[in-house]
């Protein structure tokens, strides 16, 4: 039976609120799965994809990087709670690094992976480009920027990027300089392109065009087994 449960964990004052869902029936410590939120914070979006990985025998872990389980309900709120930490990139790498250890010192868990949607997209990205030891990262419709603090610093953690190919907020140019990156640090990479496809394409709400946010049945879809083939291969 899928069992879920808050983990709080800690960046100094501020108190990181994440969600832990497992099957308890599964014997043993198991691998984890950090999942990191957009930019409207954890939601049951994150929770829900937490849950569907522990019924496929994970352990889920929704994360909070805001803090205090802040969450936005306008694009300006969320902007809000986003900008700190695309001007401090240091600051989402300890996060994210945070959340890690957290996933690590749970009694169900053995070793970890991370995913994460849209600004999640980026803070998994950036867990590996900070050289965090981890068995592999998956960012789904990821923003894709490189930060200005990791240069020079080799990424040793498996990559899949799964991205809708005409997403105005990542671009082919932005696709590309990723690929030069990520083979300039010498990373294990893969990218799969949506063809006709926006941003927020894994997200059932994401529903207006002209912000370029819109929902894809079949690209959610195919991410998601792509990202559990990724899965049973680093674990493997």
């Amino acid at each position: 039976m899928i069992q879920t449960r808050p983990v709080d964990y800690r960046d100094g004052d501020t108190v990181l609120k994440g969600w832990m869902a497992w099957d308890d029936e599964l014997p043993g410590a198991r691998p984890g799965v950090l999942v990191a939120h957009a930019w409207s914070g954890q939601t049951d979006f994150e929770r829900g994809k937490a849950t569907r990985l522990a019924e496929l025998g994970y352990v889920g872990f929704a994360l909070d990087n805001y803090g205090d389980g802040k969450n936005g309900s306008t694009r300006e709120e969320n902007a809000a709670l986003l900008q700190p930490f695309l001007d401090d990139r240091g600051a989402l790498q300890r996060r994210m690094k945070l959340a890690l250890d957290c996933l690590l010192e749970q009694p169900e868990v053995n070793q970890a992976a991370a995913i994460g949607f849209c600004f999640g997209g980026l803070s998994v990205l950036d867990l590996a480009r900070s050289g965090a030891s981890l068995a592999g990262v998956v960012s789904f419709h990821g923003l894709l920027g490189a930060p200005d603090n990791t240069e020079g610093t080799p990424i040793t953690t498996p990559i899949l990027v799964l991205h809708g190919w005409d997403d105005p907020m990542a671009t082919p140019d932005q696709v590309v300089a990723l690929a030069e990156e990520l083979s300039g640090a010498g990373a294990d990479w893969q990218l799969v392109g949506y063809g006709g496809t926006v941003h927020a394409f894994a997200n059932p709400n994401a529903n207006d065009p002209e912000y370029g946010t819109v929902y894809s049945k079949a690209a959610d879809r195919r991410s998601w087994q792509a990202m559990e083939n990724f899965l049973r291969d680093i674990f493997a």
